[in-house]
């Protein structure tokens, strides 16, 4: 069934008339959620199956931005609250391999409170490098400071949300870590030469680059292109992201509400898409910038419908067997977990 290159926002736990005339009219390709979204396990399954019964497609996605930590859009009382990422290395002081562990058995945890639930992809793991003096926006949601073992503990945390039937966004593609501003705030430039962010930021999404679905970030790269965020820059897309990176999975764009892209979501709609990105994702759930969007969408169709459909690939067939109240406690006891 055809639909569009298009992920949106709902403004509440329930569809209104008009977020349902507007779904039923352009079939988004995916619906994501966030804490306006959320009330309770029942309520949540009831959004996920109104929307896929609405947009026609029972595989349709629905994404949500739960990586632990600050950024975690169910939490207490009904679902445990996870730690931020830079925790499990922490917590295994300097271990890399237990980090890796711990992390991998935090996402299986994750996906399996999230698949519960109907939700079928997780906007994590964040893979950037943050440096010492950039905004706090990346902080402790990194795994680590060294782009070798973000790369090694975010590969198994992407494998332990693939084992539990929900897919992985790595994210923010090329790299947010030395961003001075919040780029839901302002747009943030980074002046650092190309080789040293070859050797550095890039590292980790080389490292993961045949995962089956990447988020680009709305940061200037001045030595790659000095005009334009990664998002509309078909520099960056395709000589770092499709080139140097070697992804050729589906690429996002990072929210198109976030304060760093300025201008008519008309225009900025039509130039991710001719920059490179397969999937345009608009967030907050306002009708008039959704329907504003909507109206430059482009059916998902040619080489972005094939990454997609390979994207969804990843959820067929069962899962291995998995025990959330072992898991739990064993989170529990290495990190500190709440309960």
């Amino acid at each position: 069934m055809r639909c569009k290159a298009l992920i949106l926002g709902c403004s509440g736990p329930v569809l209104t008339a008009e977020e349902e005339a507007l779904f039923l009219e352009v079939k988004p390709w995916g619906l994501i959620l966030f804490r306006r979204n959320i009330s309770n396990p029942e309520q949540i399954l009831d959004l996920c199956s109104r929307f896929r019964e609405i947009v026609g497609r029972a595989d349709a996605p629905v994404l949500i931005d739960q990586e632990g930590g600050r950024v975690q859009r169910m939490g207490p009382p009904l679902w445990r609250k996870y730690p931020a990422a830079r925790r499990y290395y922490e917590a295994a002081q300097g271990d890399v391999r237990r980090a890796s562990e711990l992390a991998r058995l935090g996402s299986r945890l994750i996906a399996h409170d999230l698949r519960a639930c109907g939700i079928s992809v997780d906007c994590m793991p964040v893979l950037d490098c943050p440096v010492e003096g950039a905004d706090n926006a990346i902080g402790d949601r990194a795994y680590a400071t060294r782009p070798e073992l973000i790369a090694q503990i975010g590969r198994a945390a992407a494998e332990g949300m693939i084992e539990g039937g929900v897919l992985p966004v790595i994210k923010h593609m090329p790299g947010h870590g030395r961003a001075l501003v919040d780029s839901h705030f302002a747009l943030p430039v980074v002046n650092v030469d190309r080789k040293t962010l070859e050797a550095t930021d890039f590292v980790p999404f080389r490292a993961l680059r045949n995962f089956p679905i990447a988020m680009t970030g709305h940061i200037v790269f001045d030595a790659i292109d000095p005009t334009q965020p990664a998002t509309t820059s078909k520099a960056v897309i395709n000589e770092i992201i499709r080139d140097h990176i070697g992804f050729g999975g589906l690429l996002l764009s990072d929210d198109m509400s976030m304060k760093a892209l300025t201008g008519d979501f008309q225009d900025l709609t039509k130039a991710l898409y001719a920059a490179g990105c397969d999937i345009a994702l608009h967030c907050n759930g306002v009708m008039e910038e959704a329907s504003s969007v909507s109206s430059a969408a482009i059916e998902l169709e040619g080489i972005s419908l094939k990454r997609a459909e390979n994207a969804l690939s990843y959820l067929r067939g069962p899962l291995k067997p998995f025990d959330p109240v072992e898991a739990a406690e064993i989170l529990h006891v290495a990190l500190a977990l709440q309960s």
